[in-house]
């Protein structure tokens, strides 16, 4: 993901996560624009649990997605989704994925992690910062639970609609997803 950002001009990356300050200075530092969404906090937010027609809660994923993820016809070409599928409504998740493929190019990279179990010292809620180098800053940030764990056949069915997707072992019980629209 760095060598694309830093050999290509003028992308515009959608950082789904905390608004990290070092991520804008970085993407805007290379002559790339950048939009953030906390999804993560959006989803927590008491108005989008609404009751069904059984009476019983339910995420209001038609409203959230309007709300959140609505870029008046902008796309992109990149995405930083780091680890947030593993913290948004489970019932959220595949109209998320979905929308970020319709708002991103042919060609477009999605950057993710997924926690390989629910709970430990590593599962922590962080914002992530890009580097200049290979390596992803963590920064503990909030305290979301995660709401769900994937194997890798299940992030490979939750990316289907891409071209492609490739998966890293990376550290702190981490796998690194890169997906390429």
């Amino acid at each position: 993901m760095r060598k694309h950002l830093q050999s290509n001009e003028g992308l515009r990356v959608l950082d789904i996560g905390p608004t990290s300050p070092s991520n804008i200075n970085y993407v805007t530092g290379l002559g790339h624009s950048i939009y953030m969404a906390h999804l993560v906090e959006e989803a927590n937010r008491p108005e989008w649990s609404v009751q069904n027609a059984e009476g019983s809660a339910s995420f209001d994923i038609d409203g959230f997605l309007t709300q959140n993820l609505n870029f008046s016809g902008r796309t992109f070409d990149v995405v930083t989704l780091w680890d947030m599928a593993d913290y948004l409504p489970p019932a959220a998740l595949p109209r998320v994925i979905e929308r970020l493929h319709d708002v991103t190019d042919p060609g477009a990279q999605v950057l993710a992690f997924f926690h390989a179990k629910p709970t430990g010292p590593d599962t922590e809620f962080v914002r992530y910062h890009l580097t200049d180098n290979d390596t992803v800053e963590m920064q503990r940030f909030g305290s979301y639970a995660i709401q769900q764990t994937f194997t890798t056949r299940q992030v490979e069915k939750l990316f289907e609609s891409f071209s492609s997707h490739r998966s890293f072992l990376a550290k702190d019980s981490l796998r690194e997803v890169l997906v390429t629209r």
